[in-house]
């Protein structure tokens, strides 16, 4: 007689208010298991519960501290294989040096395949993933990888507060394909900043392309970092003309000094999502965080049950 299938959800310890509402969204525990670390910065992962012929979905975000979220990702990946797992999916609600893809100079590595390597040989099966830096990273794995997009609840949100006059602005040409994306979905138009980069985390706006005067202008991004770029870019805006301007990204990392960039940035309000865990003192009036745990519970259950994850992919899909 065959055995039945058996879910099990664990989380790292980077991003817990996330775990835990995947968990609810799909009706389980989260699984016990001990992750400690050592006097000297070692981490130890133990789980309480036999993991043995289970599907295993193990829920972390690659977030500050970046090196010991991802040790601490590989490491569960290693005990639940030696655990006799049946399948370890890993759900990545952001995916740390996904920024270094390519080489740009010579002599720089491709840290988001090492990391895609690194994965793999942990004993990674399956990854689920959101907003990419570049959804070329996909093919840095062998196994299969769902790519989901946040873009149909950040879209939801600013459908609520219908803006008039709308323009939705890419950051940089690179971002264009996506801020069209976004456009369509709320009945704006389009504009076009061009961004030059003289150093890492430093961002310089030389040039808007489109008609942003007196318009309501929301700019999209796939992360927030140090904030030097929506800092700019809403300068720029307010420059042009602008009505009012909102940014909003997948990631909200703010890193230092992103908070204090938000606070004094001519900008009405900051939209993310919790796939990076912003303080709960930090989420003022400025900084508004969108829960992406209905998603990724959607594409964890049909990945368990085997039905088709494609739908998740459509910026039109609705939860």
């Amino acid at each position: 007689m065959t055995e039945a299938k058996r879910m099990m959800v664990f989380a790292g310890s980077n991003n817990p208010e996330l775990a835990e509402g995947v968990a609810r969204h799909l009706g389980v525990e989260l699984g016990n298991v001990k992750i400690r670390e050592f006097a000297n910065g070692e981490i130890y992962v133990r789980y309480l519960e036999s993991v043995r012929g289970a599907d295993v979905f193990l829920i972390q975000s690659i977030c500050k501290p970046v090196n010991d979220a991802l040790m601490e990702l590989l490491i569960m990946a290693d005990a639940a294989k030696r655990a006799s797992a049946r399948t370890i999916t890993a759900v990545i609600s952001h995916y740390g040096y996904a920024r270094q893809d390519k080489k740009s100079a010579s002599r720089e590595p491709i840290t988001a395949k090492l990391v895609a390597d690194l994965l793999t040989s942990a004993g990674v099966n399956r990854v689920i993933t959101m907003d990419l830096h570049q959804g070329q990273i996909q093919g840095f794995f062998d196994q299969p990888v769902n790519h989901l997009t946040a873009l149909p609840i950040l879209a939801d949100y600013f459908v609520g507060m219908e803006l008039e006059d709308l323009v939705v602005v890419s950051p940089d040409v690179g971002r264009v394909k996506v801020a069209k994306k976004f456009a369509d979905m709320l009945n704006g138009g389009l504009a076009i900043m061009h961004k030059g980069r003289p150093e890492h985390n430093v961002a310089e706006i030389t040039h808007v392309i489109g008609e942003v005067e007196g318009k309501n202008c929301i700019i999209i991004d796939d992360m927030i970092d140090t904030a030097g770029s929506i800092t700019e870019g809403a300068k720029s805006l307010e420059k042009k003309g602008a009505k009012g301007i909102w940014v909003t990204a997948t990631h909200g990392i703010f890193s230092p000094p992103a908070y204090e960039r938000v606070d004094s940035a001519p900008v009405n309000e900051v939209v993310v999502t919790n796939t990076v865990p912003v303080p709960e003192e930090r989420r003022h009036s400025k900084i508004r965080v969108l829960s992406v745990a209905p998603l990724f519970a959607h594409a964890v259950q049909n990945v368990f049950n085997d039905e088709s994850v494609s739908e998740l992919f459509d910026p039109d899909f609705q939860l």
